[in-house]
């Protein structure tokens, strides 16, 4: 997904309301393909960290989840919130587009595993201070909006003390790289440092896409700047039987630098 730019031409500033509204018409205009295309991958009751197919139900990078109120950011077609409320826990799923919403409330029939959906902004979270035990987000959220900084606070405001924050995102290093899945994705290309997203505009100008790269000394100074603490990062290795690709990802790739990051992060007792 990360193809930053090249050129020396000045790119517009992206506003948080430019990215809102990119964000919930792209994936209002998208959920049909990616459901088509990933559904099955990703499952109706299931947990899946990553195209690396890292799962929950095997990393258990949220503990132990059972009576635990958890809410899942960028939820999509929410089949993590299923599998938790499978395990016992009470997870709510929100996600901006309706589009995604209407493929969770369509699987919750399928499955006969039913969640709570809501419809809001990751940057203003619907709930009261210290609603839930854990939040989690499976590359939802976290990679679209433009202050991903202040997404981290509000993570933190909606967090009980104590409570956890785990949330997957394309590892940092892949900025470096065109998206290519072949030999030809393998070449450096782009600087690890320059921070200037990924845009995609329509002939009028107006942002169609976008998706933002922080590098991991930045991730790790918004965590810290929320109030969290860093527990562990996890980079999850290709698996030596897993030849499906996903985008970007590939086995070629995935077995020669990391195409996740996970980071698993507690909000301290007051």
């Amino acid at each position: 997904m990360t193809s930053p730019h090249s050129s020396d031409t000045p790119v517009p500033r992206v506003t948080e309301t430019e990215a809102r509204r990119a964000n919930r018409t792209w994936w209002d205009r998208d959920a049909d393909d990616y459901q088509d295309e990933h559904g099955a991958f990703l499952g109706d009751v299931d947990f899946v960290w990553c195209p690396e197919r890292l799962r929950e139900a095997d990393a258990r990078l949220l503990g132990p989840v059972p009576g635990k109120k958890i809410l899942e950011l960028g939820a999509g077609a929410a089949a993590a919130s299923r599998w938790l409320r499978s395990e016992g826990a009470h997870p709510v799923a929100l996600d901006l587009s309706e589009g995604m919403l209407r493929h969770a409330a369509d699987a919750a029939g399928r499955s006969g595993v039913p969640v709570p959906l809501v419809q809001a902004d990751a940057m203003a979270l619907p709930f009261a201070t210290g609603s839930f035990d854990i939040v989690c987000t499976a590359f939802g959220a976290i990679p679209f909006v433009a202050d991903s900084g202040a997404a981290m606070r509000e993570v933190a405001r909606v967090l009980r003390p104590g409570g956890s924050w785990v949330f997957s995102v394309t590892h940092p290093m892949r900025w470096i790289f065109f998206d290519e899945p072949d030999e030809s994705g393998l070449i450096a290309r782009n600087s690890y440092f320059d921070r200037t997203p990924y845009v995609e505009r329509d002939d009028d100008g107006t942002v169609t896409y976008l998706e933002q790269h922080r590098t991991v000394g930045d991730r790790v100074r918004e965590l810290v700047g929320a109030g969290f603490l860093l527990r562990d990062l996890i980079e999850p290795e290709w698996p030596d039987d897993h030849e499906q690709l996903w985008g970007q990802w590939s086995p070629l790739r995935g077995r020669l630098f990391p195409g996740t990051a996970i980071f698993v992060c507690d909000l301290p007792e007051r």
